[in-house]
């Protein structure tokens, strides 16, 4: 088998029932969920050489999988698709968010990218995926995308911000708070207690 088709040449690509412009706001999408993909896996190498632990490197192969399940249900036009990604995928994440944000330090202010190798990567990782939200938003202005998926993608942004912020703490790295924030992030208690 050729790797190379030359059906893109015309800037056609094929999706599961139809042909769509290589400019297309569905083909735009994929794209970016690719970036965040190639982002993840480096991510990932990265995590094996720190040692940031086996859960996030597990973690994150198994959203690399995840993402090329989102890229399939927005490439599949069809009706009767069988979908890959369900509430129950985007639950696991907001477990994991859950789990990570209890074991890092308090958030207080905005924080900067940075910190370790690793906290910086995923947070570009999260820049892209915060881009493929925003492109999967404007592709269902003209056509249905499945809900599941906006969903995972909005979820998956905050787990790669606390993800980002574990890479640190497990390195013994404080985060980069941004030097003019507020106190944005504070809980009830914590306003009561300043009063």
């Amino acid at each position: 088998m050729k790797l190379y088709t030359k059906q893109g040449d015309s800037g056609d690509t094929s999706v599961v029932g139809g042909k769509r412009k290589k400019d297309d706001a569905r083909v735009e999408v994929f794209g970016s969920f690719e970036e965040v993909n190639a982002l993840i896996g480096k991510a990932q190498l990265m995590a094996v050489e720190e040692k940031s632990g086996t859960d996030l490197q597990k973690d994150l192969e198994r959203i690399q999988h995840e993402l090329f399940d989102c890229g399939s249900d927005v490439a599949d036009i069809r009706a009767e698709a069988v979908r890959k990604v369900y509430n129950s995928t985007v639950e696991w994440l907001e477990r994991r968010i859950d789990q990570y944000t209890e074991e890092a330090p308090a958030l207080k202010k905005f924080i900067l990218p940075g910190g370790t190798p690793l906290s910086a990567e995923l947070h570009l990782a999260r820049t892209v995926c915060r881009r493929a939200e925003r492109e999967l938003v404007r592709a269902g202005e003209t056509e249905d995308v499945p809900a599941p998926v906006l969903m995972y993608i909005n979820r998956l942004s905050d787990y790669l911000f606390s993800a980002a912020r574990i890479a640190n703490s497990r390195a013994g790295k404080a985060d980069v708070e941004y030097e003019r924030s507020a106190e944005v992030f504070t809980t009830e208690q914590d306003r009561k207690n300043k009063k």
